[in-house]
């Protein structure tokens, strides 16, 4: 690993969303972070120190005790599963939700967030699996109650990852899906995303009027605003207008293009949500 790919302390706060002094117990407690030493006496920590505080707030989440935690956490067999697992693990989502196995496909998802970081799980299995149970449905061989069902437990589990997401002191993005949006997973997947870079989200939800979503912008002035929305048509560029004159303002989604979102004085977010998300964070 480079240099360049290190974090200090107070980076790796920014990232997970974890304070500088819990981070300091959990290592010197539990010997949770492997930090090395910079040239001039400075602890420096990795992406697996990232990964491994990750899955620490997983476990406490699931209501593990803090030294449990990390005992799960730093387990060898829990850290070489890594990404050989993850097909296997992705045909074994989809089966359980085809067959409406809640517990199956929390038991899966438990699995890959105990190995792997939110970024990678939703980049190498949920959106994937998605994506394919979308083109499924189209074709027919999904039915309408297998799609529900599966959206609706990803979307809880999503959500709950997505808990604290507004806290910390990183840049501010407010997201929201325009009049008449459902459709809000891939949106919900950007912010997690996005919290992965340190970022603080605001998350107006579905259906969100723009008229609100511009109020909200004057008032919390976000250094970004995401709409995302599946139907072209379903709003017009003069609505998002005011939204993009209180922020800098991007589209994602099928329903918005280059041209739609330059005449709204917005940007395009063509990209996955996780790589969608790189970007906004690195302009």
């Amino acid at each position: 690993m480079s240099a360049e790919s290190y974090l200090r302390i107070g980076e790796l706060s920014r990232r997970t969303g974890v304070s500088v002094d819990l981070l300091r117990a959990w290592e010197k407690r539990y010997g949770l972070l492997e930090p090395s030493r910079s040239g001039g006496g400075f602890r420096l920590y990795s992406e697996a120190d990232v990964a491994r505080v990750e899955a620490m707030q997983h476990h406490l989440a699931a209501g593990l005790a803090a030294a449990e935690a990390a005992r799960q956490t730093q387990r060898p067999a829990a850290r070489e599963r890594g990404a050989g697992a993850v097909e296997p693990a992705k045909d074994e989502l989809a089966e359980a939700l085809a067959r409406f196995d809640d517990a199956a496909s929390h038991a899966v998802l438990d699995r890959l967030l105990a190995t792997l970081s939110v970024e990678a799980v939703l980049a190498q299995v949920v959106l994937p699996y998605l994506h394919e149970l979308g083109e499924a449905w189209e074709r027919g061989d999904a039915s309408v109650a297998q799609e529900h069902f599966a959206s609706a437990l990803v979307r809880g589990r999503l959500l709950g990852l997505a808990r604290g997401w507004g806290g910390g002191s990183g840049p501010h993005a407010l997201l929201a899906c325009p009049p008449g949006e459902l459709h809000d997973l891939g949106l919900i997947a950007f912010g997690l995303a996005l919290r992965g870079h340190g970022w603080r989200i605001t998350y107006l939800g579905q259906d969100t009027p723009l008229e609100a979503v511009a109020e909200e912008a004057e008032r919390l002035l976000p250094h970004a605003v995401v709409l995302a929305f599946t139907r072209p048509g379903a709003v017009q560029a003069a609505e998002i207008a005011p939204v993009a004159k209180a922020a800098p303002t991007w589209l994602a989604g099928s329903g918005a293009s280059g041209e739609f979102a330059e005449e709204a004085g917005a940007r395009l977010l063509s990209e996955d949500p996780v790589t969608a998300a790189a970007r906004v964070a690195t302009t």
